[in-house]
């Protein structure tokens, strides 16, 4: 590599928070020169869900395959790197400390700072892979798994927690009653897929809207109130229509995150929102939001599916900004399993 290329901020990112091993070069923040996705899925799929003594022996095994298939595609060494960024929360703290202790020791050995990412922030700048004409502020609604955030970014490094939830997230409350439907995992998914069949008006769950002038979420009740309504049928002899409940608890939680965005959007004034995470992958709330959004001017940016769920490439994207303010991590850095989104940075 020539001294000129080698004037390049190239960032290595990985992840490994749950149940994807993933590695990506990129190149002055908008040159992705490799991504590379290890899953799980199939391996889990047999027991409903995400086993963390699993993921964590998975990651182990494919932690090196894969960090070295990123290099090879990017055609980089580690020598030619500015930085490493890692996942150090939150996450399964087994799967978090195969990326964290790898990535230390790779940087250390490579005398080149090391860079830890909190992951919810970086499902946000998953956005900025394909998205390079954003303009602050924004507001970003995250919903994932675990987490169902809005947020207000004003600059690389500003933000605002407005709302979050206080129960289930959204994603795991499709999770738990795509179980319980008998969908198998990932129940996202499956719950998309099956109410393509399903009429959304069959069953009205309740909308947990909390206070009046609240952004927080509150899934936990709705998906009550779909164990209420299975448990009752069974005790009545009564079968009921797997895709109509689907389709009408997609619609609830949809309903819900779309009105609760909509009300961020009127207090902030913003004119552009982010959706991120793996539930921003579900084609009803990119639909419901883009036609309660267009009505307003606002304009709605979400990433492609494969920078959706758990990557690499958001990993290097949020890293490369780091990079710029100098924000590197100590070598004493660890994995914290339940890190948050901080309440507010300046």
């Amino acid at each position: 590599m020539t001294g000129k290329q080698k004037s390049k901020v190239i960032i290595l990112g990985i992840e490994t928070s749950c149940d994807e091993t993933s590695a990506a070069v990129l190149a002055n923040g908008e040159d992705l020169r490799s991504h590379v996705i290890s899953s799980q899925i199939s391996t889990h799929q047999k027991y409903g869900g995400v086993v963390p003594e699993i993921a964590s022996r998975e990651h182990s095994i494919h932690f090196r395959p894969v960090v070295q298939q990123a290099l090879d595609e990017a055609k980089v060494t580690f020598q030619d790197l500015s930085a490493i960024a890692v996942t150090y929360g939150p996450g399964l703290v087994g799967s978090l400390l195969v990326g964290v202790s790898g990535a230390k020791a790779m940087a250390y050995a490579s005398k080149i700072p090391l860079i830890g990412i909190n992951h919810l922030e970086a499902h946000i700048y998953a956005n900025f892979i394909q998205h390079k004409d954003l303009q602050f502020p924004l507001l970003a609604l995250l919903v994932s798994g675990g987490h169902t955030h809005l947020i207000l970014f004003e600059g690389h490094g500003k933000y605002e927690v407005l709302g979050y939830t206080r129960d289930d997230a959204a994603g795991e409350a499709l999770d738990k009653v795509a179980r319980t439907l008998g969908l198998g995992y990932p129940g996202g998914p499956q719950i998309q897929r099956v109410s393509q069949e399903g009429n959304p008006q069959a069953f009205k769950f309740p909308r947990a809207m909390l206070e009046a002038d609240s952004l927080d979420f509150s899934f936990s009740g709705m998906k009550s109130a779909v164990l209420n309504t299975l448990n009752s049928a069974r005790m009545r002899g009564e079968v009921l229509s797997v895709p109509d409940i689907a389709a009408s608890f997609q619609e609830a939680v949809v309903d819900v995150l779309v009105r609760k965005t909509l009300m961020a959007i009127k207090r902030t004034g913003v004119k552009t929102l982010l959706l991120a995470g793996g539930v921003a992958a579900n084609k009803l709330l990119r639909e419901t939001l883009e036609m309660s959004l267009v009505r307003l001017g606002i304009r709605l940016v979400y990433p492609e599916p494969i920078y959706c769920t758990d990557n690499g490439a958001m990993i290097a994207t949020a890293g490369y900004y780091h990079y710029l303010e100098g924000n590197f991590a100590p070598w004493t850095l660890n994995a914290v399993p339940g890190l948050s989104f901080p309440r507010r940075k300046n």
